[in-house]
């Protein structure tokens, strides 16, 4: 796990754990279907949120992106710790951490709170996923343990697909803060379960010490970058557009905005931490990443694969669901079911998986993936405007979920597959990275390319309306562009307000498709970066 000595994970092989194994499968799939579904179920509920604690755009990026943010910047440190302390402890204190934050995000009556729960949802999914993967490694061996790999990577999938349904459902029918509690009784029982049914794991050889540099360094590197991406628009790139304040901190400078520097902070970090990591390595130190791992080409490739296909997967659905409510007028629940596609398609290809992968190697599984949601997303790309029909655009919706079934399902057992067991724990914790620190990024470079188009666009098409005022002009390019549009859904009932709706639904509709563009070319770059996969990983 740290490039040293072969460790040893210690599982029960037999007796009461070993004969309930596949209950207990059950029990980290709700686990993991609890975290992944909480990554895309407020997708739905952001223009509901938006509307209710009066939020603007960045701050809805942030609701999405802080739960990512600390999930990745957490999973390789905690999964760490999972493999000292024990994995099942872990397991169960995320459960108690990410419920307790639910129930605080479903109170929260603000914005501010509303993202600090994130925050906590975030350490206690970071917690939950590297001791679901371990302990499935533990306890499984030979063929169950493809079949546990394949439900595993199944539910990461489907999950994610499920999410703005569940989320559209509840948000619809009661209220966007049941996307939070719906977590207090389903995390209960895979508490409970997890107590009584899996078998506890560590390993008994790790060396003691805590690389805490290299958690300092990765953890503020990242969140600087994703500061800087999320919050560009608002307190501009270079000239400060709006003063930056933190609690009893104000930016003095007139000169400059936060922006540059909190990116120049993150190339600084990311940098010394990879230095840090390998004068780690060669004194034989605990690292916090021993990126020796990526001298494996199938690991090196697959993650980064992951990574970037990650930019576009969740950044997509994020505009999504703005587009569908804002532009079309849709409600939460309505944009949910419209998404099932992306759900439904994805179980399908989850099923078709074993005998795809059988007949023509994983490595050609993720590949076939990554070639269905980069084609759906440009087919779907086309399609995106004001006065479209949900019908129209559900093929493309089927077809990249279709995608993310074949993809997603294959590329954690082709990322680990030649990594050597004593690592794998590590491996395992850096592979999830790769796909959190990609979604985080995603929602933030997409929701950024979604707020400055949107706000050309805005203008562009005001400006197209005879005798309106430059003042009223100015006042809804702010309102709408800063409210990712979902304005639209109060101004549909304001009389005399048909030819700004008309303006805003195009202008929103434009900007969706731009960034869904973006997204498209993202999953190209993850689709050509699986062809470097190695031939080697085909079983």
């Amino acid at each position: 796990m740290d490039g040293n000595p072969a460790s040893v994970d210690v599982a029960p092989k037999a007796g009461r754990y070993y004969k309930f194994r596949w209950l207990g499968m059950a029990l980290l799939s709700l686990g993991v279907s609890l975290i992944i579904v909480d990554a895309t179920i407020v997708n739905v509920a952001v223009p509901y949120i938006i509307r209710d604690l009066g939020i603007n755009l960045n701050d809805a990026e942030w609701i999405n992106s802080i739960y990512s943010l600390v999930f990745a910047a957490l999973l390789v440190s905690v999964g760490r710790l999972g493999d000292r302390v024990g994995r099942k402890l872990i397991f169960l204190l995320g459960l108690i951490v990410f419920v307790g934050s639910s129930a605080l995000a479903g109170l929260a009556p603000s914005g501010s709170l509303l993202i600090l729960a994130r925050l906590f949802q975030g350490i206690g999914g970071a917690m939950i996923l590297p001791s679901t993967l371990s302990i499935v490694n533990a306890t499984f061996r030979g063929s169950e343990r493809a079949i546990a790999f394949g439900i595993w990577g199944g539910i990461i999938g489907g999950m994610a697909a499920l999410g703005p349904l569940l989320g559209g459902w509840l948000t619809t029918s009661l209220s966007w803060r049941w996307a939070f509690y719906i977590n207090l009784p389903l995390g209960a029982i895979a508490f409970i379960g997890g107590l009584l049914f899996i078998a506890e794991s560590r390993d008994e050889d790790i060396r003691p010490g805590w690389d805490f540099t290299g958690f300092v360094l990765l953890t503020l590197g990242l969140l600087s970058l994703v500061f800087g991406l999320i919050e560009g628009q608002r307190y501009g790139w270079w000239i400060p557009q709006q003063k930056f304040e933190l609690l009893s901190f104000s930016w003095p400078y007139d000169s400059v905005s936060p922006i540059p520097v909190a990116i120049l902070i993150a190339a600084l970090c990311i940098t010394l931490f990879l230095l840090v990591e390998r004068a780690r390595i060669r004194r034989g130190d605990v690292v916090l990443a021993d990126l020796r791992l990526f001298r494996i080409p199938s690991f090196a490739y697959g993650n980064a694969a992951a990574l970037i296909v990650s930019l576009g997967e969740f950044g997509i659905i994020f505009v999504l669901s703005l587009f569908l409510q804002g532009a079309l007028g849709y409600t939460a629940f309505r944009a949910g079911l419209l998404l099932l596609g992306v759900a439904g398609g994805s179980f399908v290809a989850s099923g078709l998986v074993p005998r795809v992968a059988s007949r023509l190697g994983a490595r050609r599984a993720v590949n076939l993936g990554m070639a269905l949601e980069g084609i759906g997303i440009f087919t779907l790309a086309p399609l995106i405007y004001s006065q479209v029909s949900g019908v129209r655009l559900l093929p493309s919706l089927i077809i990249y979920g279709m995608g993310v079934g074949f993809a997603t399902s294959q590329l954690t057992s082709v990322i680990l597959a030649d990594v050597p067991t004593a690592q794998s724990g590590q491996a395992s914790g850096l592979q999830s990275t790769s796909r959190q620190i990609g979604s985080a990024i995603g929602i933030a470079l997409i929701g950024t390319t979604l707020a400055s188009r949107l706000g050309h666009e805005t203008a562009q098409q005001l400006s197209q309306i005879p005798g309106l005022p430059s003042a009223t002009k100015g006042r809804f390019v702010e309102l709408i562009s800063s409210t990712a549009g979902q304005v639209l859904t109060t101004l549909r009932s304001t009389p005399g307000s048909e030819a700004i709706v008309k303006a805003g639904e195009a202008a929103l509709s434009n900007a969706t498709g731009t960034a869904a563009i973006v997204a498209g070319v993202f999953v190209l770059l993850g689709f050509i970066l699986s062809l470097r996969l190695p031939a080697s990983n085909e079983s």
